[in-house]
């Protein structure tokens, strides 16, 4: 009992609504609905992704692809089982390619999507990261001017100087302790995402060049 006493002595109601809900509505702010939902989204995979085997498997299902391409053409590419819906896609592009340029032209454009939408992510726990401390100092403003209004009422001291110093530990906890590290933990998988996937499309379109361009003189000798 004594420790959850201890506990429930750093608990501030009104400290938590200043720097969360501060910190969150900056954010917020700084971003679209979109990027909100798949900043919140990112938390669910943050913990259980493995870049390492995640690249592992790519190199796999590449390793099929250009297999099957070999042998029956890379129109079959789409016939892997590969897992994951970015190579599933990849492998469907490839096998429904024209041209080498229109494969990579949508390579392109979905790395960048992909880059685009990772940073938009992790941008809005940096935002988190960066309000937090400034909602802190807000608290603690407030607290001491609470406390300065009613320096004649004892009483009213302590919950003033609580609100003045909970809010500053909750600013800095939640920049230092939980926001910061999410975005940084997001960056670094973002990084190895695209790095992988980078590699594999640019495996895929030296499939595309080389069937597709190999083709194109049998092609203008038909017609």
């Amino acid at each position: 009992m004594a420790l959850l006493d201890q506990i429930g002595s750093f608990l501030n109601p009104p400290s938590l609504l200043i720097v969360l809900g501060g910190s969150f509505a900056v954010a917020a702010a700084r971003s679209t609905a979109t990027d909100v939902a798949r900043a919140f989204a990112a938390l669910g995979p943050l913990m259980r992704a493995r870049p390492e085997a995640d690249a592992a498997a790519a190199v796999r299902a590449a390793n099929a692809v250009e297999a099957v391409a070999e042998l029956k053409g890379i129109a079959c590419a789409d016939r892997v089982e590969a897992a994951g819906r970015f190579l599933r896609r990849a492998a469907f592009q490839l096998a429904n390619a024209s041209t080498p340029e229109r494969f990579a032209l949508w390579a392109r454009f979905e790395t960048d999507e992909r880059r685009r939408r990772h940073r938009a992510a992790a941008d809005f726990w940096s935002a988190v990261a960066d309000a937090a401390p400034a909602m802190g100092m807000i608290g603690t403003i407030v607290g001491l001017i609470g406390m300065f209004m009613r320096m004649n009422d004892p009483a009213s001291i302590g919950p003033s100087m609580a609100l003045a110093l909970l809010t500053t530990l909750y600013g800095i906890i939640l920049s230092g302790i939980i926001a910061g590290p999410i975005a940084g933990r997001l960056e670094r998988l973002s990084e190895a995402e695209i790095a992988w996937q980078t590699r594999v499309l640019e495996r895929f379109e030296m499939l595309a060049r080389a069937e597709l361009v190999d083709l194109r003189p049998a092609l203008r000798a038909v017609t």
